[in-house]
């Protein structure tokens, strides 16, 4: 079975401007997730390997441990990442998106 290709998927594929917008994409997405990982992975490092950290109270006479403030840390870095890439997203890729769709046309 012959596949054709679209001609437009090929001049796209093939458009500088796609290939900046993947390189930067790929590697926004990749320092994110690593960023992503290093916080999740160090969180559950810390609950394997140093739980007496985590459980000391925030100060004394206090209720909250340790980890509760960091758990919370943790959920706002998650969304900070997520809104990092959302406005990147929104700014430059969609930019270059519609520029790509422009110059195929």
């Amino acid at each position: 079975m012959n596949a054709s290709v679209d001609p437009r998927v090929e001049r796209i594929a093939s458009h500088p401007a796609y290939q900046r917008l993947r390189r930067s994409r790929n590697r926004l997405g990749w320092f994110l997730t690593v960023l992503m990982l290093l916080g999740y992975y160090g969180y559950i490092g810390l609950i394997a390997f140093d739980k007496a950290f985590l459980a000391k109270p925030i100060a004394e006479g206090r209720i909250t441990t340790v980890g509760i403030p960091i758990a919370l840390g943790l959920m706002v870095f998650t969304i900070v990442i997520t809104g990092i890439y959302v406005r990147r997203a929104n700014k430059e890729f969609d930019q270059l998106t519609h520029q790509i769709v422009e110059d195929v046309q």
